[in-house]
């Protein structure tokens, strides 16, 4: 790739205690582009924009953003960098108690001092965008699944960030509300100009939208390309995980003592 970096991360390592997640992940992302992060679940994808975002801190090596080691932030640095950011959370993160007007005022009213009828007006530009601004004053209880999902895109516009990241935002989605997501990403990025990174374990989708692919295994990288360079690698893990084949490096069963061994622990087998 090369497009100038906005993001790049060398030789990360993170672990929740003994369980080492990620194990010297190396990636780069291109200003102004989609790039898609695919790992089975708990791979470590969320992991990483957490990394990214600097929620967590590695164990080892480095994330940049804009040429800047995150964790090397003072808290006034981390701040003004995620100012620059916007977030797509998993499960859309909506706060239930306020309208959704409200929520998508919410990042505009903590981090500006713009005036309430500018405001105004920013939010209604937003749920435009989503197809939503006929929903302003509907609660997140009165929305479908889809709608939430757009709904949390339209805050996560709501600063114009130059960065989005997406947390898993095509699960459990139906086709038709999938189908809109992901135009969404697709056009809000190239209409906004930003730089976007999706995590997902939903193939199909990713490769619509995106630019650039990279697959997570094991704690690192197993492969990464452009969307055509996927869908005609030989890869054997690149074709089980984009053609949903059982058999392949990817192990079904979590790593264990031998099935025998265990059984004999517990008396069960014929002596």
């Amino acid at each position: 790739m090369d497009h100038e970096n906005i993001i790049e991360i060398n030789k990360l390592t993170y672990s929740y205690g003994d369980n080492a997640v990620l194990k010297g992940i190396e990636l780069a992302v291109p200003r102004g582009h989609v790039v898609a992060i695919l790992g089975t679940s708990g791979c470590g994808k969320s992991t990483l924009l957490r990394l990214i975002g600097g929620q967590l801190r590695p164990d080892s090596g480095e994330v940049r953003v804009e040429g800047r080691v995150v964790h090397e932030m003072d808290e006034d640095a981390l701040y003004e960098m995620r100012r620059t950011m916007g977030m797509m959370f998993q499960k859309s993160g909506l706060f239930t108690d306020l309208s959704t007007f409200d929520n998508i005022a919410f990042p505009m009213r903590e981090r500006t001092r713009l005036p309430e009828r500018v405001i105004r007006d920013l939010v209604l530009m937003k749920l435009q965008a989503v197809g939503l601004r006929a929903a302003h004053s509907l609660m997140p209880n009165e929305l479908s699944g889809g709608m939430q999902r757009r709904v949390a895109l339209a805050r996560a516009i709501a600063l114009d960030p130059r960065i989005i990241m997406y947390d898993e935002p095509f699960a459990g989605l139906d086709p038709i509300s999938l189908n809109q997501i992901a135009n969404l990403i697709r056009n809000l990025n190239d209409a906004l100009g930003v730089t976007s990174i999706l995590v997902s374990y939903d193939v199909a989708e990713s490769l619509k939208v995106a630019d650039y692919v990279y697959f997570i295994s094991e704690g690192v990288v197993a492969a990464h390309g452009t969307v055509e360079d996927v869908k005609t690698s030989k890869d054997p893990f690149v074709r089980q995980f984009v053609d949903s084949l059982h058999d392949g490096p990817i192990a079904f069963h979590y790593p264990s003592r031998p099935y025998d061994a265990d059984l004999r622990m517990s008396g069960t087998t014929d002596q």
